[in-house]
């Protein structure tokens, strides 16, 4: 059969094709199909001009490490990767939930960070880790590592509350926690500002939570905001633990000083039911609580993308951390590895100022493997927390703390804790004042160079 003239250049086409890529005879064989895949998925970067340094999560914790290992080792290239556009701040969110900052104050630019540190802002999501071969698959291609760092923050963990899909999907949606930066502040705030009256149910989880003060801050702040607007509404604080977990001192003062009509603390208790539909819930002493709304904050647990790297371990406090050296922050088996910030094991405050020191130290470690140094002995972290009782004017409590650690029983404990828990009259105003400037401080140590 005579060949077209189409057909005659498509078979040049393949000849051509077939000598350069090396099928002649003595000459090596094609790629394999999953080699092929390899190129196809390879990661839209530059190439690596020194040791790469992939840091997973752009929270406190990331954004530090990026940060540090670059200006510590700056011969490195270090690759943030975040499924984020743009950064949210968790820690002063309280305020911005019942209208007293505005949203500016919380947001900030990955680019930024990126610009001005000379480090790489890679928005993608992990899919996947493999640990013999050193690389990260991401939605947006694979890349590999030299060393890398995991620092997905917290998930939330339901299963002390149901083991009901559907329920949870509900508590999710309808009534988020609003401890992770983004949709649910979005939704937390929007309950606050069209709330008309009645109950408002916060919880307090037991364990290591994120922001151990966070749920009191909250209470205190959504009561100013309905005293401040006339609402005829309660908060009613449902907490695990037996007392108030931290600045027990202030808040307490807060509760009964400032908010007794609009604050009902109760301590020691669980919910053992939701009925969503009647608006109630049940504690495991058969009290039924109606609500109007609420934000219910389950336990807490790191972040699934242990699980899918392979570094996750069972932990006492929560369900799911990450099976490191305390010491080192190095995975167990894998010392290229590190977890930091809330999925560590340690009992560390899982809070922004908490993650950011340590992250220095972490990049620290780092740099110096790559510069060829002696591993660092251990640092504690510093903890500084500043919590508002009231927004006009802006009155704070605050805590200052480090960690000390028992070779012999390898556990953490607070150490040098300073706290200023009063709230009103100079000292008051000068923590609010404090507030601000610890939280500026610390957005230009991660955004700035």
């Amino acid at each position: 059969m005579k060949m077209t003239r189409r057909e005659m250049l498509k078979l040049s086409a393949v000849a051509a094709a077939a000598t350069m890529s090396g099928c002649a005879a003595g000459e090596p064989s094609p790629k394999t199909a999953e080699a092929q895949a390899d190129d196809v998925f390879n990661a839209p970067l530059p190439p690596a001009k020194g040791a790469r340094v992939v840091v997973v999560g752009g929270g406190w914790s990331g954004l530090t490490i990026a940060k540090y290992v670059k200006k510590y080792a700056p011969q490195s290239d270090v690759v943030l990767i975040e499924q984020r556009t743009e950064f949210m701040s968790c820690p002063v969110s309280n305020l911005w939930v019942v209208d007293a900052i505005e949203l500016d104050f919380l947001m900030h630019d990955y680019l930024q960070a990126a610009r001005e540190n000379n480090y790489t802002y890679f928005n993608a999501t992990v899919v996947g880790v493999d640990k013999t071969r050193k690389t990260v698959s991401t939605s947006e291609g694979k890349l590999g590592y030299d060393y890398l760092v995991l620092a997905p923050g917290i998930d939330y963990d339901y299963s002390g509350w149901t083991d009901d899909p559907a329920l949870e999907w509900r508590l999710r949606t309808e009534y988020p926690a609003g401890f992770k930066p983004g949709s649910e502040h979005f939704t937390l705030r929007n309950k606050i500002l069209d709330f008309e009256g009645g109950n408002f149910i916060l919880t307090v989880p037991g364990g290591n939570y994120r922001c151990l003060p966070a749920p009191y801050e909250r209470a205190c702040l959504i009561a100013d905001y309905f005293k401040k607007e006339d609402i005829d509404g309660k908060v009613i604080l449902i907490d695990e633990n037996d007392d108030i977990t931290i600045k027990a001192k202030g808040f307490h003062s807060a509760f009964e000083k400032l908010y007794g009509d609009y604050i009902e603390y109760i301590s020691g208790t669980k919910i053992v039911r939701f009925d969503l539909d009647k608006k109630q819930i049940v504690t495991e002493y058969d009290d039924v609580i109606a609500f109007e709304d609420a934000a219910f904050y389950p336990h807490v647990r790191g972040g699934k993308l242990l699980e899918i790297a392979g570094v996750a371990k069972d932990s006492i406090f929560n369900k799911q951390e990450a099976d490191i050296d305390v010491r080192t922050y190095q995975v167990n088996g894998y010392p290229d590895i590190y977890c930091t910030g809330d999925v560590r094991p340690m009992g560390f405050s899982k809070s922004g100022n908490t993650a950011n020191t340590e992250g220095v130290f972490v990049a620290r470690q780092i740099a110096a493997r790559i510069n060829g140094k002696p591993p660092l002995a251990w640092e504690s972290p510093l903890t500084i927390c500043y919590s508002s009782v009231s927004t006009d004017p802006v009155l704070a409590i605050s805590v200052n703390a480090s960690y000390a650690y028992d070779a012999k029983t390898k556990r953490f404990s607070f150490a040098n804790v300073y706290a200023n828990e009063v709230w009103d009259g100079r000292v008051g105003i000068n923590n609010g004042r404090g507030l601000f400037e610890w939280a500026k401080g610390l957005y230009r140590d991660m955004f700035n160079a």
